[in-house]
């Protein structure tokens, strides 16, 4: 994905898109940092679930920032925020859609054999795991807790998550 990064920067200095250079740089220096902050603490650097978490992060902040300038009138601003979000998501894997999304959660709560609410936590690594990126991981925990507990009232009816 750096490889992705660096090309792209490549391109757009050619190009002379000077709001790609600089969001693309953004982005490089925030893989970097997490990458010297890991040095620090021992590890080899960061991989590539945890570029993908940077990438999301860069872009939620973007979100927050272009509604405060939408609300104070500034949507210029917000529209340079949203473009950046955009240029970001580009390197982002590709998102599931929510029918895709169900589908899968419901393959891993089968391939897991999870059963009740308890088995959440389980599923949702699982998912972490075969999927990083790939989808809203809040989004998918609805959807595998909302199965859990259908399956939970329809076993025994005792499972309720409170571990009673």
């Amino acid at each position: 994905m750096r490889d992705r990064i660096n090309a792209a920067l490549k391109v757009a200095q050619d190009d002379g898109d000077k709001r790609r250079c600089a969001t693309l740089r953004l982005v490089q220096t925030a893989v970097k940092d997490r990458e010297a902050a890991a040095r620090e603490n021992g590890k080899d650097g960061v991989d590539e679930i945890e570029v993908i978490e940077i990438l999301q992060t860069m872009i939620s902040q973007r979100e927050t920032s272009a509604v405060e300038f939408e609300s104070g009138g500034q949507l210029d601003l917000a529209e340079q925020e949203r473009t950046e979000q955009d240029i970001i998501r580009e390197f982002l894997p590709v998102q599931l859609n929510e029918d895709e999304m169900r589908s899968i959660c419901e393959e891993t709560v089968r391939d897991i054999d999870a059963h009740g609410l308890r088995d959440i936590g389980r599923c949702m690594s699982e998912l972490k795991t075969r999927y990083p990126g790939q989808m809203d991981f809040v989004q998918a925990s609805c959807v595998v807790k909302d199965m859990l507990r259908a399956d939970a009232k329809a076993g025994n009816g005792t499972d309720d998550g409170d571990g009673s």
